[in-house]
Order: C-alpha cells, then sequence, then structure tokens
C-alpha cells in the first residue's frame, strides 16, 4: 500500500479549521472527499500542523496511503480537479516510505504572521491581515520577543482548551520585521520551533503588538511568560493573519523530498 506525502495550500477563510468535523467544512474533510471521489478509497490524511479556523497555509504537509499505485501526477491533478472551487490546492504529491508520517516525522514547523500597520483598512488582502490602525514600533516588538525564545514554559500563551501534555516547548525563531511596501506597509512575524501550543503563535503575536504600542515593555513580556498566568497575556491576534508556511523533517525520514 503506497503511502503519499501531500503538500497542500488554502485559504483558511470558508474552512472550520483542518480537523475534519461531522457537519462543518474543513480542509482534512474536503481533501478527504476529494480522494473519496476519485479514488473510490475513503483514506485518512494526517498534517503536520492542524490549523484553527481561519488560518492560511502555504506549504502544509499530509501523508495518505492508498490501495493503488497512482501516478504522483495523476493524485495531484485529480485532487485539484475534485476541490474546484474550494481555495485549495495540493501543490505536489509524492510516494514516501511507509515509515514517514507527516506529524510525527517532523522536526520544526514554521509560521508567518502579518499586521497591516497603517490607518486604511485592507481592500484585497483583509482575510490575510491583522489591521492595527495605530502605529507599532517593530524595534520593541523585536526587542520584546527575544525574550520569548529558547526552551520555556509558555503557560502564559497557551489556550485553556490546549491538550498538550507538557507547555514546555523550545521557541527557535521569533523575528519581527516592518515591511514597507508604499502604503502598504505591514509588520511580519515569523517563528519556528519542533511544536507549538494551542493558540501560542497568535497569543504571543498578541503579545508583541502591545509591545509594539509602548504598553508593555520587553522587561514585561519576560515577567509575562515567567508568571505562566494566562491572564496577563495580550489579546489573542486573529486567525486571518496567520499562516502555515512550512515544515521540515530529517533526510533520512523523508527520502523523497
Amino acid at each position: 500500500m503506497p503511502r503519499y506525502k501531500l503538500v497542500i495550500e488554502y485559504d483558511g477563510a470558508p474552512f472550520c479549521g483542518w480537523q475534519r468535523q461531522a457537519e462543518d467544512l474543513t480542509v482534512q474533510g474536503a481533501v478527504e472527499a476529494a480522494v473519496l471521489r476519485f479514488s473510490g478509497e475513503a483514506a485518512r490524511l494526517t498534517c503536520a500542523g492542524r490549523t484553527d479556523a481561519g488560518v492560511h497555509a502555504t506549504h502544509q504537509v499530509a501523508h495518505l496511503d492508498l490501495g493503488k499505485a497512482w501516478r504522483t501526477d495523476t493524485v495531484r491533478d485529480a485532487l485539484n480537479a475534485h476541490l474546484r472551487p474550494l481555495p485549495v490546492a495540493v501543490l505536489s504529491a509524492e510516494v514516501v516510505d511507509p515509515s514517514f508520517d507527516a506529524r510525527h516525522s517532523a522536526i520544526r514547523r514554521h509560521y508567518r504572521y502579518r499586521i497591516l500597520n497603517r490607518r486604511s483598512p485592507a481592500a484585497l488582502s483583509r482575510a490575510q491581515v491583522w489591521h492595527v490602525p495605530w502605529a507599532l514600533d517593530a524595534d520593541l516588538m523585536r526587542a520584546a520577543a527575544r525574550r520569548l525564545l529558547g526552551r520555556h514554559d509558555f503557560t502564559a500563551f497557551r489556550a485553556a482548551e490546549c491538550q498538550a501534555a507538557s507547555p514546555v516547548r523550545t521557541l527557535e525563531q521569533l523575528d519581527v520585521a516592518r515591511m514597507p511596501m508604499g502604503l502598504h506597509e505591514e509588520i511580519v512575524v515569523a517563528t519556528s520551533a519542533r511544536s507549538f501550543l494551542h493558540h501560542q503563535v497568535r497569543s504571543m503575536v498578541g503579545t508583541l503588538m502591545l509591545a509594539g504600542s509602548r504598553r508593555l515593555s520587553a522587561d514585561d513580556v519576560a515577567d509575562i511568560l515567567a508568571a505562566r498566568d494566562r491572564s496577563r497575556c495580550g489579546p489573542m491576534a486573529p486567525a486571518c493573519g496567520l499562516t502555515f508556511v512550512g515544515v521540515d523533517y530529517r533526510a533520512e525520514d523523508d527520502p523523497a523530498g
């Protein structure tokens, strides 16, 4: 039974997240329905990082097993044909070793958060950014972000419903950069870790926004982290600005890619 690795892109706006639900439209449900229509098999997908409602992906990775050895370009093109007109695209499909697991073989996940920082709201990208109309100091946000790097107990940035066994995570990257594009000014937060807690990225971004607004100092952010108190965290940034942008695997765990 061949195992296929899929790289998937989607606009999360119309979906109730990645994970299959009985009645609501989800990305997993849509792709699995396309698999059934294409192959006649009720295959189940496992993804690298389940995303919440409204969160996007440019490089989600998933795997599934099929009973027949289809050509990889046939798998890709047939799934895309059956996914229309939903905003989901299978960018690639390749056969991998049966030991490959999109979730458990991952060694690093990457997210990007976009803040539109100007007075005027977004007209074309409103479902892709968080509009913050007051001035934000990206340097102050960057200084605060540095206080969150490393291995910590991230209870303060964890959703109440988070099911992770431990709140301890190692944050490898949390970069803040202002991207001037004429009147279209964005602040982009890029972050990487082996794994994240539920709502961790959006909670960190909301807290960094307060630092950029001069309502919190870098020391305040460090104190919030140390306090392990969710009530002291900043507001959770909206889902629309968050995108899952990549996942890394060891070469031996991903011989095909």
